[in-house]
């Protein structure tokens, strides 16, 4: 029997706004394009626009990116507010808050009945870095009504073992919200999502910010969003690709997404790599200490 999940791909593009108002009546557009999913999911740091509400911010520093957290308490109550309101779940993509002593990239789920799940990004991107963002120490699965899911937050995607815990520990789904400044990057987190997709024969939904910004210190971003499968042939595209986004638009994509057949898949995959890449555990126990790179 089959479980389909229904998830809408909020591929959002920061540009200068005049308030957290019109901010909020961008991300309430693509909302309203994802009438009817079970799940709505937006990019990394789509709040960095709201930089752009503060005096002169084309001529202050980076570093001054971590002043967004200013908003936090209204991105939280708006997006508490759409989900009861739409009755949907939506992952409100990621936002820089203050959090004791430094600052971390954090991500939400909110349902119709409030705050579902959040997750601290635990490894960050160097260039974060130079934002005073600090990392979390925490990678687990949840339930949602629909489906056992978890998130990696673009640069986690690049380390296996964030998506391997992930999967360990159920997740049918992994929620990616990711901002990358270049193609280069954008295809370093793609790249790597199918591959997570891949090894733990799960699906990967990628939602990455887009950037249409004036010279100053917001990066733009490049994007071209996607929900990914294992490329087998229980799925129709070979490519392992169920639906994707325009390059650099502002849009939303939905696809369907049937949870049986990632358990029919490993039971009777071509290539059942879920099961393997742990098969052979002894092997990568006894790799040589002397061949590890140094730090």
């Amino acid at each position: 029997m089959a479980r389909p999940v229904s998830i809408a791909v909020c591929q959002f593009v920061i540009k200068p706004v005049a308030s957290f108002d019109a901010w909020a009546q961008q991300v309430v557009g693509l909302l309203d394009q994802a009438r009817g999913a079970d799940l709505a999911i937006f990019p990394e740091l789509f709040t960095l626009s709201l930089f752009t509400t503060l005096p002169d911010w084309q001529n202050r520093p980076v570093a001054e990116l971590i002043q967004v957290d200013r908003y936090t308490q209204a991105y939280r109550d708006f997006f508490a507010a759409e989900a009861r309101a739409r009755g949907q779940h939506i992952v409100a993509g990621s936002h820089l808050e203050k959090r004791g002593d430094g600052y971390l990239n954090v991500s939400y789920v909110y349902g119709p009945n409030g705050l579902v799940h959040e997750h601290e990004k635990t490894h960050i991107f160097p260039a974060e870095a130079n934002w005073s963002t600090g990392e979390g120490t925490r990678m687990e699965a949840f339930d949602l009504p629909f489906a056992r899911v978890g998130i990696n937050i673009c640069y986690e995607t690049e380390i296996p073992e964030c998506a391997a815990s992930l999967t360990e520990q159920g997740a049918e789904i992994i929620l990616c919200p990711s901002f990358t400044f270049t193609e280069y990057g954008f295809w370093r987190v793609r790249h790597c999502a199918q591959s997570r997709c891949i090894e733990n024969q799960i699906y990967y939904v990628h939602c990455a910010t887009g950037g249409d910004m004036p010279p100053g210190p917001l990066p733009n971003g490049w994007t071209r969003s996607s929900i990914m499968s294992p490329c087998d042939t229980p799925w129709a595209a070979p490519n392992g690709v169920v639906v994707e986004a325009g390059t650099n638009v502002e849009t939303v994509v939905q696809g369907t997404v049937d949870l049986d057949l990632l358990t029919l898949n490993r039971a009777t995959g071509v290539a059942p790599t879920f099961r393997d890449r742990r098969r052979r555990a002894d092997c990568y126990r006894a790799w040589p200490s002397h061949l590890t790179p140094k730090t």
